[in-house]
């Protein structure tokens, strides 16, 4: 038997391995494709990319042709380098520099030599083409936008550079991919699949046909068209409130959790990111660190929500059963805890949760923070519990939207203060600047206008989310799943009684928009800065929140004006416009919109800027006078080491 084992093992391997070769060169013929691959150019059929299109259907960015110059290094010949510069408005380094490139990415591939040529250019190369071998014209479609508006939420078309085609093997070099945006999120979706042609070639190098009769080629499959759940014209028009200011809006419908607007400021036109110009308006873009026009402010910023966190306050309270609606609290200007006291600008007097939202007391939530906190055994029990039902809300953390970018704000637990207050230490008084939206809690705009989508319902939210429609696909179905918070339904009504007396007798009570009710709370955020290593103080942060009608509300909205300074007088303003606008579509209120419109708040940011600059003077200048106190230093040293003759 065993002498049998050796012979059988051998002749059970060379069956397999002659099997093997069989399958390869008989059956499979895409090993000797590739075998062969030197006799076989190999073309690309770029499809369109889908367009993109509003909630009611109106076109928002669209495709134009684009043309790009290909190079094969190992292909090319000698030529007149001079004819092909003047040709294509280039210098002979430049030539040179791209070639190098090309020959460092593949002598034998195709790559990108010349991008995104216009017609005139276009025209000019095609007629003489044929005297630049292995140079050639690769069609393609760049982004053809409609409206000058929504940069942030489409975000632009870029070049696959080495390290995204090593990351994702469908892209070459010089494909094109989105970046940011939507582009981004659905670029599988958007850039559909990307046909390809295998030519067979003589041994003169000449094109001869489709090898195997197109056998192994593949049809470009166009991109498929996607409908977003933005309205163009009211995310044009909040871009236009918004000029010369610089924040966000968000708008949300309740009921769907769609994103109605997304706007930041400053923003740009995103046409200028398309062309052969996009590397330069980009760079240019990107160097602006002070408006940051390719910051998100509406995903991204982190700010001290202010007074409209004493709606999360408020519920807190009434779940926690320390208030409800006849709980009254005396507000002398403000009130004292521990050896601090509270500054507050409702007027004074005893206060109702009813008149406490409507005048924005923060002698009355203060109160209820505490009382809250002081429920349990120690502050930090009371902490968690508090921060729990804030976060069901969808605070302190990813919201899961599909957007690429975004930031997760911060929502304190007892472990936060640990460092802090070591060993139990905690007090509630010492963070009792949570209640209003102060202290170590941080919201972005889209969180904001989240929490009030979640009041309008009632105590639930939908994901928000900014695709409507895939042609041919559903959308994911965690953008159709409902959360609950952790804070009973019935205790949203009284506050909603409250946030519509806000525009009958409280902070926003001359911001009214006729035939619409509108429930909102007014807030303004102080705001500090980290300058030259000191703590400055800078104009407050306006902020408004507001959901409208109030019965079967159809917009919920959050907009936040960097040093706008009170919350009804910049950031309230703006949301009634908005909201009279999606509701009506037309406003009557053009006296307020003329206001807003020119409303121009560059000097207060013009600021900062010389407050930075100026810090930055001055540690420049100590920088160089502690530079020139040690060069002197050495130099008396090296005096006194050298030798005397």
């Amino acid at each position: 038997m065993r002498k049998l084992l050796l012979p059988g093992i051998v002749i059970i391997a060379g069956i397999l391995i002659t099997a093997r070769l069989f399958y390869l060169q008989i059956i499979d013929d895409t090993f000797k494709l590739k075998s062969e691959n030197i006799s076989i150019k190999i073309k690309y059929d770029y499809p369109e990319r889908g367009y993109i299109y509003d909630r009611n259907g109106e076109l928002m960015v669209a495709n134009q042709p684009s043309y790009d110059i290909m190079v094969i290094p190992r292909e090319t010949k000698k030529m007149d380098t001079i004819e092909f510069c003047n040709l294509l408005n280039i210098s002979k380094e430049e030539f040179i520099k791209k070639i190098d490139k090309a020959v460092v990415y593949s002598p034998m591939l195709p790559s990108v030599f010349l991008g995104q040529l216009n017609k005139l250019e276009y025209a000019a190369f095609q007629e003489k083409e044929r005297k630049f071998e292995g140079f050639y014209i690769q069609k393609r479609s760049l982004r053809d936008y409609q409206l000058v508006a929504g940069a942030n939420v489409f975000g632009f078309i870029t070049q696959a550079n080495e390290a995204m085609v090593k990351q994702n093997p469908y892209y070459r070099s010089g494909d094109l991919l989105g970046k940011q945006g939507v582009e981004e999120t659905y670029e599988v979706e958007l850039r559909g699949t990307k046909g390809v042609k295998h030519i067979q070639r003589n041994r003169f190098n000449q094109e001869i046909g489709p090898y195997k009769e197109g056998k192994y080629d593949t049809i470009a499959a166009q991109g498929k068209d996607i409908t977003l759940t933005i309205d163009a014209e009211l995310q044009k028009y909040g871009e236009a409130l918004m000029k010369n200011k610089r924040g966000g809006i968000i708008a949300i419908e309740p009921s769907t959790g769609e994103i109605l607007c997304l706007v930041t400021a400053p923003s740009y036109d995103p046409a200028i990111l398309v062309g052969r110009q996009r590397s330069r308006n980009y760079t240019k873009l990107y160097n602006d660190s002070l408006a940051k026009p390719l910051y998100d402010r509406s995903l991204l910023a982190e700010y001290p929500p202010g007074s409209p966190f004493k709606i999360l306050t408020a519920l807190a309270g009434l779940q926690a059963q320390v208030i409800d609606t006849s709980s009254t609290f005396s507000c002398s200007h403000g009130f004292s805890y521990g050896r601090r006291f509270m500054r507050c600008h409702c007027g004074g007097g005893v206060r109702k949760l009813h008149m406490g939202i409507a005048k924005s007391c923060n002698a009355y939530f203060g109160n209820t923070y505490l009382r809250t906190l002081n429920k349990f055994e120690n502050a930090s029990i009371g902490v968690d519990f508090w921060s729990n039902h804030v976060k069901s809300f969808g605070l302190g953390q990813f919201m899961g939207y599909d957007l690429p970018t975004g930031r997760k704000g911060n929502i304190p637990t007892s472990k936060s203060y640990e460092k802090v207050y070591p060993k139990g230490s905690l007090k509630s008084t010492m963070v009792v600047s949570n209640s209003i939206g102060q202290g170590e809690v941080l919201m972005t705009p889209i969180q904001l206008a989240n929490m009030m989508a979640i009041v309008a319902n009632e105590g639930y939210y939908y994901t928000p989310h900014i695709i409507k429609k895939i042609k041919g696909q559903k959308i994911d179905a965690k953008f159709r799943t409902k959360h609950v918070t952790t804070i009973d339904k019935k205790y949203f009504k009284p506050v909603i009684e409250g946030l519509s007396e806000v525009f009958k007798t409280g902070t926003a009570y001359f911001l009214n928009v006729e035939g619409i009710e509108i429930c909102g709370k007014t807030g303004t955020a102080e705001n500090f800065a980290r300058i030259g290593g000191k703590k400055v103080q800078l104009a407050d942060h306006s902020i408004f929140v507001a959901f409208a009608p109030k019965v079967n509300p159809k917009i919920a909205i959050a907009v936040l004006v960097e040093n706008g300074g009170y919350g009804s007088t910049t950031a309230g303003p703006i949301t009634t416009l908005m909201v009279e606008k999606y509701i009506k579509k037309k406003i009557t209120q053009k006296d307020r919109e003329k206001r807003v419109l020119e409303r121009n708040l560059q000097s207060e940011y013009n600021k900062f800027s010389k407050k930075f600059i100026d810090s930055m003077y001055k540690i420049k200048v100590r920088k160089d006078s502690i530079l020139r106190v040690i060069n002197t230093k050495k130099l008396d040293s090296i005096k006194k080491s050298k030798p005397t003759t």
